[in-house]
């Protein structure tokens, strides 16, 4: 059975999934119907040679993937806005049409209105996309890189030896890290999410083993896979460890700086490490997988039938998986 190229992740009570140059968003809505939208997008492998590079392509499609990631997550929460956000949403739209009328000529039909006001909200949504996107990009290196170097840093006094101020460095880089998914774990919210995660992964798995995607079948499957971002992410803790044992620098802004400026190169080569090992499935590969799919024992959960349908949804906005089945049967 070939591999299925798709990858996903969980959003506010649904299930995104990619494929190629779509991605669809699943959500259960309040009034329990499933909302299905469908995205086209340009991978930044289909830009050129250079984005296809091994490292480089890791660290664009890492960047892809987090922008993608938060728009989504923006629209499935959209869904679940309080009523009073709603109305001031349509108080304050009410008052930037009225204004955009008294400035404009009485002939403008309300089409244009529309027009420009789509335009507007538009414009602010890519702002806003951008700023969270920077914001997290800012807030995981400075918890996860620049804290434990600092904090290593205070032991530069006491031990000369930099491999071993890396290793201490990359012990509480992985600490926090284990800490601080264990505890968002174990808020209600996420929780949910985190069901909609193991959904997501079922999905996948169920088509990887040539079943078909049924809602009995999916429920069946396997909420662990080796191609999870969250395997991904404890791979970066790993691999920043063995990259900054073998840095030496005793000025703090030096060693911080360099933090930053590898955190690409880390997520390059953590990326190589998650695509060899969805590729293959050979001792080797099981072996180096096992810590991360350990780690999915927190950031997975046991979904309910209603969640599998949703992530089944997901799937079949961007594959059609009756027709991969059927070309591999033959």
């Amino acid at each position: 059975m070939a591999d299925v190229r798709i990858g996903g992740q969980a959003v506010i009570e649904g299930v995104m999934m990619k494929n190629k140059e779509k991605y669809a968003i699943a959500v259960r809505k309040p009034d329990k119907d499933i909302e299905v939208k469908v995205e086209t997008y340009k991978p930044a492998a289909d830009k050129g040679v250079f984005f296809r590079l091994p490292i480089i392509r890791g660290v664009f499609n890492f960047v892809e993937s987090l922008v993608i990631g938060v728009k989504t997550l923006t629209y499935s929460a959209s869904f679940y806005d309080d009523e009073e956000d709603e109305k001031q949403k349509n108080i304050n739209h009410d008052s930037q049409v009225e204004s955009y009328a008294d400035n404009t000529d009485a002939d403008n039909t309300d089409a244009d209105k529309k027009s420009v006001m789509a335009k507007k909200e538009e414009k602010s949504d890519s702002l806003m996309l951008f700023f969270t996107v920077a914001f997290s990009i800012i807030l995981a290196v400075g918890l996860f890189m620049l804290l434990p170097a600092f904090l290593v840093s205070l032991l530069d006094s006491y031990i000369s030896s930099h491999i071993v101020l890396g290793l201490l460095e990359g012990v509480i880089r992985l600490a926090i890290f284990l800490l601080y998914v264990f505890f968002i774990s174990r808020m209600e919210d996420i929780k949910r999410t985190f069901m909609y995660h193991g959904a997501e992964h079922k999905s996948i798995n169920c088509l990887e083993a040539g079943n078909e995607l049924t809602v009995e079948n999916v429920m069946k499957a396997s909420r662990f896979h080796k191609r999870c971002g969250t395997s991904f992410l404890f791979i970066v803790m790993i691999v920043s460890i063995l990259v900054f044992m073998c840095i030496d620098s005793k000025t703090l802004w030096i060693r911080l700086l360099l933090r930053v400026l590898l955190v690409p190169v880390i997520a390059g080569i953590s990326y190589e490490f998650i695509r060899y090992a969805g590729n293959h499935n050979n001792a080797c590969a099981n072996v180096l997988s096992k810590p991360g799919l350990w780690v999915q024992r927190l950031t997975t959960i046991e979904p309910t039938p209603d969640m599998a349908e949703v992530a089944i949804k997901a799937v079949e906005g961007v594959f059609d998986w009756k027709e991969y089945l059927d070309n591999n049967a033959k």
